[in-house]
């Protein structure tokens, strides 16, 4: 598939099942995101690849965290927590390794990770598998940040969930000029 065929057929799929990545295609989706704007190349970014049990664990952490949040979640809300993370065979958190640098503020860092996570999207897209790129409260999550090892100033981008999708997304059609004008002066 062409890059700009790629990028403008790529939509978001909530629905997926195996095959996922495999080993070598994982491995290029990786040098997909290394290829990311990076200022002072600072390399600003973690990949952690999640699958089979250790979907399951991380699944735990999902439950762990919410119980902390909100004490008083009951076994349905924890259990929906916990299966977020088995709504793909494959998920790759990506986690912004914030540091100090004179040149480079911190939001260049997270963007910079942010159009890693983007390329691996459209990489996936690209080789023929579909995904998800999830965020919400895991990613601010003190238990969660901490179980998947990110630092203090580090921030995990997001969880990006990929497979196969189990029917074909929609894309719909939007007019440029709803988003664009010409800034003239």
């Amino acid at each position: 598939m062409e890059a700009i065929e790629a990028i403008l057929s790529r939509k978001s799929v909530a629905m997926l099942a195996a095959p996922a990545p495999s080993k070598e295609e994982i491995a290029t989706l990786i040098q997909a995101a290394m290829r990311a704007p990076d200022h002072c190349n600072l390399r600003p970014w973690r990949f952690l690849v999640i699958e089979n049990e250790a979907r399951e664990d991380l699944g735990e952490i999902f439950g762990e965290a919410l119980k902390k949040r909100d004490p008083d979640a009951n076994e349905a809300m924890l259990s929906k927590a916990r299966s977020k993370s088995l709504r793909a065979p494959l998920i790759i958190t990506v986690i912004a390794k914030v540091e100090d640098h004179p040149k480079v503020p911190h939001i260049e860092q997270v963007l910079s990770a942010g159009a890693a996570a983007q390329n691996i999207m459209i990489a996936a897209h690209a080789m023929g598998y579909a995904g998800i790129w999830r965020s919400g409260k895991p990613c601010f999550d003190a238990h969660v940040r901490a179980a998947l090892g990110a630092q203090e100033k580090d921030q995990i981008v997001g969880f990006l969930y990929l497979g196969t999708a189990l029917k074909t997304p929609i894309l719909r059609s939007e007019p440029i000029s709803d988003y664009m004008e010409n800034w003239t002066g």
